[in-house]
């Protein structure tokens, strides 16, 4: 037992997603803490079985404090890096000040350096609470593309629907085997954060160009988003069009482009929360990039 569990009559839980009742608690804290329910995740085949939690309980069995990290594969200026994504960072109100949440934090960084992350990143919009641990933000930017010209794409388009299991498990295939979007910063495998934001957000629409390839992309009449490609080759931004039969007025492309055959400005994003690292390999992260909102965590 820890110090702090002693102190406060809790019990100190890691790796705790087997249990149900644990589970639903932390599925509680972040209902309670963000108004998001990633009980979603089941629909999908759970949580990331890579997620490594840390939290405090109290004699009900509420999780009263939490904090995760997850293995997060990056791609970084075409090298293959080890990265730790933090996420599931909370308090309930009536139990901050007491350094549960400091101890969380110093717990789970110590044991992904002990098992050789070589990078670290997160998503906040209280960036200060990091910085003292060694996090630095790093800038983001959109990518306006120029209206690319139509060209066949030889593919036919098909929407995809989360609540059809034959379509979940063709973008869980895909996400398995994709190529990453980017080879300058980008992702090698999220599945369950993909799955996960597409659930939380109904304007999202998954199209599957052929069998081998999944656009997510939103749309508003006049501006198209192109939020993630996850597929086993990369089509060119002007093949994607034409397979989606789209000719917007304007394209921002919510990732770094450097695989898309397309010419780009750039305009600084300006999200909610900020995107954060720290590691050996941060140094290697030169800009301008984008974390697609398909791996936002």
């Amino acid at each position: 037992m820890s110090d702090l569990a002693q102190q406060h009559d809790l019990t100190l839980r890691q790796d705790y997603f087997a249990d149900p009742s644990a589970w639903n608690a932390l599925v509680d804290l972040l209902q309670d803490t963000f108004s998001i329910d990633i009980n979603l995740q089941a629909s999908f085949g759970g949580p990331d079985p890579s997620s490594m939690p840390s939290g405090y309980f109290d004699a009900d069995g509420r999780c009263v404090a939490n904090f995760s990290a997850f293995s997060m594969p990056m791609i970084i200026n075409g090298r293959s890096v080890k990265a730790a994504g933090y996420q599931s960072g909370a308090v309930r109100p009536e139990w901050r000040g007491r350094g549960l949440y400091r101890d969380l934090m110093q717990r789970t960084f110590a044991r992904t350096k002990a098992e050789g992350y070589e990078l670290d990143l997160l998503l906040t919009d209280k960036p200060a609470l990091y910085e003292r641990y060694g996090f630095r933000a790093l800038p983001q930017h959109v990518f306006i593309a120029q209206t690319a010209k139509p060209q066949q794409s030889g593919q036919t388009a098909r929407q995809l629907s989360l609540e059809t299991p034959d379509d979940v498990r063709l973008i869980k295939t895909l996400l398995q085997s994709r190529q990453p979007v980017s080879a300058r910063f980008a992702v090698t495998r999220q599945t369950e954060m993909f799955l996960l934001n597409a659930g939380f957000n109904t304007a999202i629409r998954l199209t599957a160009l052929g069998d081998d390839t999944v656009i997510a992309w939103t749309f508003d009449g006049a501006t198209f988003w192109l939020l993630d490609v996850v597929g086993t080759t990369m089509p060119s931004l002007a093949a994607i069009l034409s397979a989606l039969d789209l000719e917007p007025d304007r394209i921002e492309i919510c990732f770094s482009p450097d695989r898309l055959d397309c010419e780009v400005s750039l305009e600084p994003y300006e999200g909610y929360t900020m995107l954060m690292a720290r590691g050996k390999a941060a140094d290697d992260i030169a800009g301008p990039i984008l974390l697609s909102p398909m791996a936002e965590f």
